[in-house]
């Protein structure tokens, strides 16, 4: 059997950032003001930095507003919930993303639900996951959300595939679920626990693997032909010190059976960017009433 095609998603997401400078272009025509995302940072963890600083870039490249706060490590609650209750009063920002972790000292869900719904755009309110959970119209998650459209660029309908995700988080797990069932899929939620777990990936058309455990997914738990999204980012150690990146599929082995697959990195990891991007122009749509 021929290799699995590669789901390149870099590409995919360069592409949908495009669309969104269009989109973005437009609003701002209308708007009289560009749309705004406001990222808070606390502390100084080096990964998160990273990825702020990335964040900021991409929203100013696609024609967006970014707005930065950094709080100290050692910051009250208080002080973050305030900053959150005044950026959900101003206007010209649509979008609100508190990026975790946050120090172990700070109440997490009590911050995300401080997030004004209409400017959570990480998905991640009760309110938003209540709206994704019956059909209604939501913010939804990044990566879970970048997970479907790789899916879709393999196959634009996914209507009918047996789709298993393995892991449960409210992360990424049970909001892609709710996502494929919304596509028509039919869905079973797996995780480290499912009994014959390698029997159960064997059924499916489609697996989105989001445990966190470093190649964890063998290539012969694969259906032949299947297509594979691979969430996982996890570094192992090398000989000489040096780690490098894999997922939570093993790569090489997967590569040989299924139909697609996403590499890692450069396939889900782009998306979630794009994705934030795309969810910060509905909001200021939706808040503002202009398509």
């Amino acid at each position: 059997m021929a290799e699995a095609k590669l789901i390149d998603g870099k590409a995919i997401a360069e592409a949908l950032r495009r669309d969104i400078a269009g989109g973005a272009a437009r609003f701002a025509a209308k708007a009289g003001r560009p749309a705004g995302l406001a990222v808070v940072l606390v502390g100084e963890d080096p990964a998160s930095q990273v990825y702020v600083k990335s964040k900021a870039r991409q929203t100013v490249e696609a024609g967006m507003r970014s707005i930065e706060h950094r709080l100290p490590a050692d910051a009250a609650q208080g002080d973050l919930m305030a900053l959150i209750a005044r950026l959900n009063r101003d206007d010209a920002i649509d979008g609100i993303l508190v990026q975790l972790p946050l120090p172990q000292s700070l109440d997490a869900g009590a911050v995300i639900e401080a997030i004004d719904p209409a400017k959570d755009v990480d998905g991640f309110h009760p309110v938003n996951a209540g709206r994704l959970m019956t059909g209604a119209p939501s913010l939804v998650p990044c990566t879970p959300l970048g997970c479907v459209l790789l899916a879709k660029s393999v196959s634009p309908s996914l209507r009918g595939l047996e789709a298993v995700v393995v892991g449960r988080s409210n992360i990424v797990g049970k909001p892609v679920a709710q996502l494929l069932l919304a596509e028509d899929c039919t869905v079973t939620i797996a995780h480290s626990r499912t009994r014959d777990l390698p029997d159960v990936v064997r059924r499916a058309d489609l697996v989105v693997a989001a445990v966190g455990r470093p190649e964890m997914v063998r290539g012969d738990w694969i259906k032949p032909g299947a297509i594979v999204i691979d969430v996982g980012i996890n570094r192992v150690a090398q000989d000489g010190g040096k780690g490098r990146l894999v997922g939570d599929v093993a790569f090489e082995e997967a590569r040989s059976v299924a139909g697609a697959i996403t590499p890692v990195p450069g396939g889900v990891g782009p998306m979630t960017i794009a994705c934030l991007l795309r969810n910060t122009l509905e909001a200021a749509g939706r808040r503002t009433g202009i398509a």
